[in-house]
């Protein structure tokens, strides 16, 4: 079915930032849910910065040196959605149809890798802004690493859309703070200042000035009175671009669901449809057929074909100065395609420590070795800590701080923002190029879990360093002492956690954490020395690739015990097996630095590893016992701690609490009698 051209579009401008209005309101009515109020409000401003202000090509979305477009107001991904439709990506009509429905590329929140163009999964709010300043970070690192005089490949901004509850979330104080700090130039932030949330007016629990907020953060701050004013925020973009020592906030005075009678300015527009009644005469307002619904008109449909060819035009542009670059450049060219790609230098694992039986190490003073070894080999390895990095052992030494006056620099400082550092991980690892890690003790992982989770759901290479990792940090007490924590990193889905045991387990791990390259990877390291292991046959590194392996074996006969930990309290079950095999007991102890990985095994790994027959299995983990009993069986215990710890040496700590040798061999035993009155 076909429409004339509505009468009260006067341009061209207009009809396609109405289209965008429309398809978000009918998206969001045939699925019964959805967010229409703000794509209503913010269509002129995704109209203008996709055909105007954003370096982009729709054919090619991954294009390495495309401008980013992050709209962390993930609720209103209709905006983006009929945006992408219209602009020319490989996003049909049919699948804004099938917004919210099993199966289309349309889903409730934009999701990266679902969608051509989504750069970032959004939604929980305040995280695709510090995703943008991660982005822009990257941007920086790698502008200043691989340019050359007459030579530029990478040069390109970060444009993020944040909504009031993403500027009231704690992540956006965080994030917004480091970018100021860092003088993130290339990095625009645009604030759908509407008044509205779910409950009513923002005036209801917020009152920031969020100008004088931002300035004091070091940003450039903007104002547009009208966000319908298309000459007004193309201005205000401009001039965001022409401002490179600042990042900038354009501050933009919107109506959630423009035009609608009856539910503009109101809170009914923010999370549910408008029904039909109110679709109709929003359609009326705009001069807008009412039906059929999902209506493109043909001067609309025109306007992807300019946009394809406007990204074309500008990324031949790109490729030629790529090509004067390869051959200026042959060395650094070779190096830009392999961090792109996330390629790791031939040669890199010679670059991983050996550790001998005379190292008895911290596992994070193992970790900071390993990465000063790896550091001038894998080249795209960059990060920090939560200003934590003389403890967790976290520094390139040799490596300059990445600062405002040296973007090359790999040692990043975060402060003490750990959700903010979590959210900047994930938009470096989606930017690509580097090889993003983040630390701080492991108590503190809670404080950056819903980044965690999101590097999860978005199968991101980040590497988190979480040390003093249980009671063993010993005085502190039990705010510091980190007893759920694992339980709770392993319910994560998709997140792979290795608790090395020793300094030969640590460089091990870290081996297995480079080589993922579809999700992240938890290092669990001790601040307490361990004794180095002796294996029998196993290399620590196979061993920790599968997850789990025999440490050491039962003599004189398949073993009647098996002895399995994580960390250091393998150590106890060394000594507990000691002790058993002196009484004729043969036992067998297993080192499980990662459940997942040995959970993806094939069956008869993990039951040569972990024999059925032998029922009688004792776990050992300073931290909660849940989880453990799948391993241990019907006829296992658990040797954890499922209360908190105290404020204490830690070797108190550890006997008071059973962690002992002998504790060990007596849970051990008493399993064996129970056997025999069965």
């Amino acid at each position: 079915m076909t429409a004339p051209r509505p009468a009260a579009a006067p341009d061209l401008d207009r009809l396609c930032i109405d289209t965008i209005r429309t398809l978000a309101m009918d998206a969001v009515e045939a699925a019964q849910s959805g967010h229409p109020g703000t794509p209503m409000a913010l269509a002129p401003l995704a109209y203008l910065l996709y055909t105007r202000r954003l370096r982009h090509d729709p054919r090619d979305p991954a294009w390495p040196d495309r401008d980013r477009f992050v709209l962390s107001a993930g609720h209103a991904s209709m905006l983006l959605y009929a945006t992408l439709y219209l602009t020319g990506y490989d996003l049909p009509l049919e699948e804004i149809r099938a917004f919210r429905q099993w199966g289309s590329r349309t889903p409730g929140h934009p999701e990266h890798g679902q969608t051509p163009g989504v750069e970032t999964t959004t939604g929980p709010l305040g995280q695709g802004f510090a995703n943008a300043v991660g982005m822009a970070l990257a941007e920086a690192h790698l502008a200043a690493r691989f340019n050359r005089g007459g030579h530029t490949i990478v040069d390109h901004r970060t444009y993020v859309v944040v909504s009031d509850g993403d500027l009231m979330e704690g992540i956006s104080h965080e994030a917004a703070a480091l970018a100021g700090h860092l003088a993130l130039g290339k990095l625009t932030a645009f604030y759908d200042d509407n008044h509205i949330t779910i409950e009513g007016p923002t005036s209801l629990a917020y009152s920031d000035d969020v100008a004088r907020r931002f300035e004091a953060y070091g940003w450039h701050v903007q104002r547009v009175a009208d966000g319908n004013d298309l000459a007004a925020l193309d201005a205000a973009a401009q001039a965001a671009e022409a401002e490179t020592t600042r990042p900038s906030l354009v501050i933009v005075r919107t109506h959630i669901g423009w035009g609608s009678p009856h539910k503009q300015d109101n809170a009914a527009a923010h999370g549910a449809p408008l029904g039909k009644d109110e679709v109709a005469a929003t359609k009326r307002a705009y001069g807008w057929p009412v039906e059929p619904p999902f209506y493109v008109p043909e001067e609309a449909r025109r306007l992807a074909a300019a946009c394809v060819e406007r990204g074309a035009a500008l990324h031949r542009a790109w490729r030629e100065r790529l090509r004067a670059y390869q051959a200026a450049h042959p060395e650094l060219a070779a190096q830009w395609r392999a961090a792109l790609a996330g390629e790791l230098p031939a040669d890199w694992e010679a670059a991983l420590p050996a550790f001998g039986p005379a190292d008895a190490l911290a596992t994070r003073a193992a970790s900071g070795k390993v990465i000063n070894a790896l550091a001038p080999v894998v080249t795209t390895l960059i990060g920090g800590a939560a200003d934590l990095a003389p403890s967790t052992d976290t520094l390139i030494k040799g490596s300059a701080d990445h600062s405002a006056a040296n973007r090359e620099g790999r040692n990043l400082h975060f402060g003490i923002r750990e959700l903010g550092m979590g959210g900047v991980l994930n938009g470096m690892a989606l930017h690509g190029g580097v090889r993003p890690y983040g630390a701080t003790f492991l108590v503190f992982s809670d404080y950056a879990r819903p980044a965690i989770r999101l590097a999860a759901l978005m199968r991101l290479p980040v590497i988190y360093v979480f040390t003093h990792d249980s009671i063993g940090l010993g005085e502190d007490g039990p705010t510091h002492q980190p007893v759920e924590h694992l339980a709770a990193l392993r319910a994560i889905p998709g997140l792979v956690v290795l608790r090395p045991a020793d300094a030969e387990e640590t460089a091990a791990a870290w081996r297995t954490a480079l080589l993922r390259r579809t999700g992240p990877t938890a290092l669990i390291l001790s601040r307490q020395k361990v004794p180095p292991l002796a294996r029998a046959g196993t290399s620590a590194r196979n061993g920790v690739e599968r997850g789990g392996y025999v440490l050491t074996e039962a003599t004189g006969g398949a073993p009647r015990v098996v002895l399995m930990g994580t960390g250091s309290e393998v150590q106890l079950c060394v000594g507990a097996r000691d002790l058993l095999e002196r009484e004729g007991v043969p036992a067998r102890v297993v080192s499980l630095p990662s459940l997942e990985l040995f959970e993806a095994q094939p069956a008869a790994y993990r039951d040569a590893v972990l024999p059925p027959a032998v029922r009688a299995r004792v776990a050992v983990e300073a931290g909660r016992t849940q989880g453990w009993h799948r391993w241990v069986g019907d006829g296992g215990d658990v040797v954890g701690l499922d209360h908190f710890g105290a404020s204490a040496p830690a070797e108190r700590l550890f006997a008071e609490y059973g962690f002992s040798a002998e504790r060990v061999a007596e849970r051990a035993r008493a399993l064996l009698r129970q056997e025999t009155t069965r």
